[in-house]
Parts: structure tokens; C-alpha cells; sequence
């Protein structure tokens, strides 16, 4: 689908609803139900839960990307904002130093994460995308109605685990144009083995069906650019440990068959993957192929390029 669009948050700020969202939004951080997690702790006093995130947000590192989905990165790169620590902490996390060890990943006051934004739009970004999001909506509010005070226009990508509460994407709920979810685990003896939340299989379905009911679809400008709509994550762990059959039957079913699909097949051993020997191998061609294929059985067909063009040569080769 081809389209264009303003940011949805344009309109929120300036019917005054952004502003009382999120200050909403900081005010629940006295008994922080942010995530399912459900910590309850006094964040605005400095009080920390699972994420070891207090009152300010910490960034460690922001950077037009050109790593991310196609539809994403367009000419200019996506202004990908990571934040530091996790709600989540999965044991084989790629980015264990930030998401486990982010400590002492600067603080950002809102005024610092405005600019930040800012600073990427002026780089030529295509959109400003939050990665790892679930634990500081409401700092990502705050910052927002600064930033759309000084010019922001840019689509906001909402980049988390799939591990979000309902009530916190509901506060997002036309602020976020493009969201993109994981869907990490289908079974929760494994989701609490490697992640420590049984419940992230129920919650993460739970949360990509909201996702979708806000946002529809990916849709794309006259450049191939994202513009708005939901695009899932798919990481395919060794010996099939996320359940890749299931999670493409419940998007092809429950979700849309038109579903903007990464089919991830770049695991390997990180963090503390080793301690679980069924985890400390990268992962096969042959077990890739098989997600794929399983892809393909459940009509899921909308895949980012690069894995649909390795869906082409293996559909080819099973003809």
C-alpha cells in the first residue's frame, strides 16, 4: 500500500491531548504498572523495579541506522534512540551491555531527549524510532511535546519486545505511528526459562493485537518508505525454541495475512546464552529454511526483503 500521511502525534499536540497524556503518563510512575511487570514501585522518587529505571530515562546511544527493515531505513537511515536497560532481559539479548549492564548509560531529562530528537531529524532521518521503549513511555511523552514544540514532524517507531501492558499502548494510541513488536517466544515454559516471564507469550499476542487495531497494516509513502502500520519481528531460535509455526499461524490468523513480516535469522550465543546448552550453537540454514517454509504454510507471505528473497530461492528449490 502506497500512502502519505502526517504524524499522528501532530494532532494530538496540538488539540492539547499530548501534553495531558503525558503528564498522565508521569504521574502513574508513583506506582509503575508501566509493563506487566507490574514492579509498583515510587519511580518519581528514584525508586527502581525490574528495568532499574527510575525517574529519567537513560539513553545509550542514538544514530541514523541503516541496519534496520527496509521500509525503515529508506535513502536516509532510521533515528534509531536506544535506551538503556530492559523490562524484559532476555538471557541471550544482542545488546546485553545496554539492556543488561546500561547502569551507566547517561540520564536524559526531557529536555535532553527532545533534542535528541531533534538533532535527528536535522540529520535526514526518515522517522525517530525508540528502541526498547516499554519502560519509559511516559519519559518519552514528556520529551515529545517538547519536541513537537521545536518542529518535530518525523513518524515515531515503536520498537520493543512485544512485552507492553495494554494500558500503557492505549496512552500511545495515536502517538505512534509504525509500531514494531517481536514475537519472541509462543510457549511460556520457554519464555520463563530465557526471559524470566511466563506470561510474555499472552501478553505479547495481547499487545500485537492492539497494535494492529491502532494501526493497521504497514503502509508505505511513493518512496517505499514506512509511514504507518504494524511490522512484526521474528527472531528463529535453535531447535525451534520460539514456536516460529505458531507465531506465523496466529499473524496470519488473528492478525492480518498482509502482515509486515522480519523473519530473523541472525541468532547467535550472547550475554549468558551459554549457561543453556540449547542455546549456545548459532542457527542452522536448514532451521531457518524450515521457519520460512513455515512462513509460507501459514500465508504469511509479506516478509522484509532480504528474507523474501531467500523465501523465493527456497520455494524454488522445494518445487
Amino acid at each position: 500500500m502506497t500512502t502519505t500521511s502526517e504524524a499522528g502525534y501532530l494532532q494530538l499536540h496540538a488539540a492539547g491531548e499530548l501534553r495531558a497524556r503525558a503528564a498522565e503518563a508521569v504521574e502513574a510512575l508513583l506506582d509503575c504498572a508501566m509493563c506487566p511487570r507490574q514492579c509498583r514501585v515510587n519511580r518519581l522518587e528514584g525508586e527502581s523495579g525490574f528495568c532499574r529505571i527510575g525517574r529519567w530515562a537513560k539513553v545509550a546511544s542514538y544514530s541514523p541506522h541503516f541496519g534496520e527493515e527496509e521500509p525503515l531505513v529508506g535513502s536516509g537511515g532510521s533515528g534509531t534512540i536506544f535506551f538503556a536497560q530492559c523490562n524484559l532481559a532476555c538471557v541471550f539479548c544482542q545488546n546485553h551491555d545496554i539492556s543488561h549492564q546500561g547502569e551507566d548509560a547517561p540520564e536524559a531529562v526531557p529536555e535532553q531527549l527532545a533534542a535528541v530528537m531533534l538533532e535527528l531529524q536535522a540529520q535526514g532521518v526518515h522517522n525517530i524510532n525508540f528502541v526498547t521503549p516499554s519502560h519509559v513511555v511516559p519519559q518519552i511523552l514528556e520529551a515529545l511535546v517538547i519536541a513537537a514544540d521545536q518542529g518535530l514532524r518525523l513518524p515515531l517507531v515503536y520498537n520493543s519486545s512485544g512485552y507492553d501492558s495494554l494500558e500503557t499502548l492505549r496512552r500511545l494510541d495515536g502517538v505512534v505511528d509504525i509500531y514494531m513488536p517481536d514475537a519472541k517466544f509462543f510457549a511460556p515454559e520457554a519464555a520463563a526459562r530465557y526471559c524470566r516471564a511466563e506470561d510474555y507469550p499472552e501478553r505479547a499476542r495481547e499487545a500485537i493485537k492492539e497494535m494492529h487495531r491502532q494501526v493497521g497494516d504497514l503502509e508505505l509513502d511513493d518512496r517505499g518508505v514506512a509511514v504507518r502500520g504494524l511490522l512484526v519481528r521474528h527472531l528463529v531460535m535453535p531447535e525451534d525454541l520460539a514456536g516460529t509455526a505458531l507465531w506465523m499461524e496466529f499473524l496470519a490468523q488473528k492478525i492480518s495475512q498482509t502482515t509486515y513480516v522480519n523473519i530473523m535469522d541472525q541468532y547467535r550465543p550472547c550475554g549468558n546464552a551459554n549457561a543453556f546448552p540449547e542455546l549456545s550453537r548459532p542457527l542452522t540454514g536448514e532451521e531457518f529454511a524450515q521457519a520460512l517454509n513455515a512462513a509460507a504454510q501459514a500465508g504469511i507471505t509479506r516478509l522484509d526483503q532480504h528474507q523474501a528473497n531467500l523465501a523465493k530461492r527456497l520455494w524454488r528449490a522445494l518445487l
